[in-house]
């Protein structure tokens, strides 16, 4: 029966020319009736057919302030087609507190979060081996046609959890799942078990996969690596797109002394490949970090859905795609530089491009698309200082010693911290027990220690981070990235503005403050989602529940999201 909301809007809308000034409750007996009986009579807007293509996409390091900041100069048809024609959420956060490309990628299609998936970051040491580890490594398999150095993404044996394309390929093994990324986590963790990731190899400017997915690579990857398509951008200048000097007055010149010189250096224009003879692997890892490693990625990607038919029947298909290049020129000249600006505005036209292959290769009307981030950035430190605010770097050794030393003058000669891992310290556990220590009680002296070095806002600890109650707000997301099997048993917190790093260019991420949680979602296909700003704060794991719903599918296992706010969409 239609809810009672629904009945006096209807009646509202159809039955009465004036405002209507009672309730459902305020009419007879008769009438309510009568008014039910309508309603159900009334014809109901028949749930749109699957669409034959999600296109899930990932800007790698794209917070979603500069998706607003330069919201007047972006093209007809790439970002403004989700913000103008589509629907998109304006308070979209991650609810994990590390917030770094792993972790972000791993929650985005399997709505579960570090504490289940165990994809605590990028790389860490075990606590009970003692090794290093890589958040997608497998010493089992190794690249096609391509060597394979120690702790390098492999295959998902990591990922404890389930993605939507796993439970779509679960039900119907006919569905192709293909995720695509200049980075192995990007392309393998949204990829999850059961679909096929390729990688972009600075090695060679092409891109592979591993044998856990496949004995060799399709046809169609081997012609696209035999045209050498990479080297077409040897010598080729990165020239800012505005021409109007004073379109990028809102953004921080070049030049700046924190801004990186290394690999194309910090100025625009800048030539890919200057000084160099030939194409070569230094030239292939300098691509990234200009907007020319995106457009190849799409290029990738269109040979993916012609080679592998993709949307071209009516069994769903599912492409992932995470650009990677944004997150490359952030940390080299921060998320304030023009340089930052104009990569981005290039993106935006090569998304442009790409719709309109989508448009014409699967049909308008039968794909959609959806668009995340897996962080978002902070601004560069010393830009930040002189604008007034607070900020900093924290040396990792400083930390270290501060926090060796603390537990020295507590509990005798150390050394008591043996690793950092992820964004947290080990220590000399055998050390601890041998002088019938109570760890906890160590861990939380180190936690004081920690917490008095500048830039260090809060160190929390193994008690802290497993507990399941309520807690303030940097706790509970830390918690969400605490996993006991991976994670290190003091989890270190920088103050806002702040950064752990000895360098002193360039900047980072890995926060759980809003200018690193707050990226956009943004959604387009008509047919199943609408249009319109959605103000209601969500999260990124929210994505997967959805799809799921959309697709006729359950969420994945161990997913913590919920389904998010779509009109069209039954809650």
């Amino acid at each position: 029966m239609p809810s009672p909301v629904f009945l006096t809007a209807w009646f509202m809308s159809h039955c009465h020319p004036r405002p209507f000034t009672r309730t459902l409750a305020g009419l007879s007996a008769a009438c309510a009736l009568a008014l039910l009986q309508a309603c159900s009579t009334l014809p109901q807007p028949a749930p749109a057919a699957p669409p034959r293509l999600v296109v899930f996409m990932a800007v790698d390091g794209l917070p979603m302030r500069q998706v607003l900041a330069y919201r007047d100069q972006l093209a007809e048809d790439g970002f403004r087609r989700f913000l103008d024609r589509g629907l998109w959420f304006s308070e979209a956060h991650h609810g994990h507190g590390y917030t770094v490309t792993a972790a972000g990628h791993s929650v985005m299609l399997s709505g579960a979060y570090p504490q289940r998936s165990s994809i605590i970051g990028n790389e860490w040491v075990d606590p009970q081996t003692r090794e290093d580890r890589y958040n997608t490594d497998d010493p089992a398999h190794h690249y096609l046609g391509h060597a394979t150095p120690a702790l390098v993404g492999t295959s998902p044996r990591n990922y404890r959890v389930e993605t939507v394309g796993d439970v779509l390929r679960t039900l119907h093994p006919e569905a192709r799942m293909i995720g695509i990324s200049g980075k192995d986590r990007g392309a393998i963790l949204p990829a999850g078990h059961k679909g096929t990731a390729y990688l972009y190899m600075q090695s060679s400017g092409g891109f592979t996969t591993s044998d856990y997915y496949l004995p060799e690579l399709p046809a169609w990857v081997r012609a696209f690596n035999d045209a050498h398509p990479a080297d077409r951008y040897f010598g080729r200048s990165w020239e800012p797109l505005l021409k109007d000097p004073h379109a990028y007055d809102r953004s921080v010149p070049d030049g700046q002394p924190w801004q990186s010189t290394g690999g194309n250096g910090n100025h625009l224009p800048a030539v890919v490949g200057a000084g160099m003879s030939a194409p070569g692997p230094a030239f292939w890892a300098n691509l990234l970090p200009s907007p020319f490693a995106d457009e190849l990625t799409l290029d990738f990607a269109r040979a993916a859905i012609e080679g592998e038919q993709l949307g071209a029947d009516d069994t769903t298909d599912l492409l992932s795609i995470s650009l990677s290049s944004h997150d490359y020129i952030n940390h080299a000249f921060g998320p304030e530089s023009r340089l930052s600006h104009d990569h981005f505005l290039h993106l935006d036209r090569y998304l442009q491009a790409f719709f309109r292959t989508l448009d014409e290769r699967v049909g308008r009307d039968r794909y959609m698309v959806v668009l995340t981030a897996d962080h978002g950035f902070l601004d560069t430190p010393e830009w930040a200082r002189s604008q007034g605010r607070d900020a900093g770097r924290v040396p990792l050794k400083t930390l270290m010693s501060a926090v060796d030393e603390g537990l020295a003058r507590e509990f005798g000669e150390g050394p008591w911290v043996t690793h950092w891992s992820g964004t947290g310290m080990l220590f000399d556990e055998a050390r601890i027990q041998a002088r019938g220590l109570d760890r906890d009680r160590v861990y939380a002296s180190a936690a004081h220690a920690a917490e008095q070095v500048p830039g260090i806002a809060a160190a929390l600890t193994r008690g802290q981070l497993s507990g399941t109650g309520p807690a303030p707000e940097v706790l509970s997301r830390m918690r969400l990235s605490w996993h006991p099997d991976a994670a290190a048993p003091l989890q270190i917190v920088v103050k806002p503005g702040w950064m752990i790093s000895s360098k002193t260019t360039g900047t980072t991420h890995g926060s759980p403050y809003r200018y690193d949680t707050h990226v956009p979602i943004l959604a387009w296909g008509p047919a199943w989602w609408g249009r319109g700003e959605v103000r209601q704060p969500v999260a990124v794991a929210d994505i997967a529940p959805t799809l799921a719903r959309m697709l006729d599918l359950p969420a994945p296992r161990e997913a913590q999201g919920q389904v998010l706010p779509v009109p069209r969409l039954k809650q």
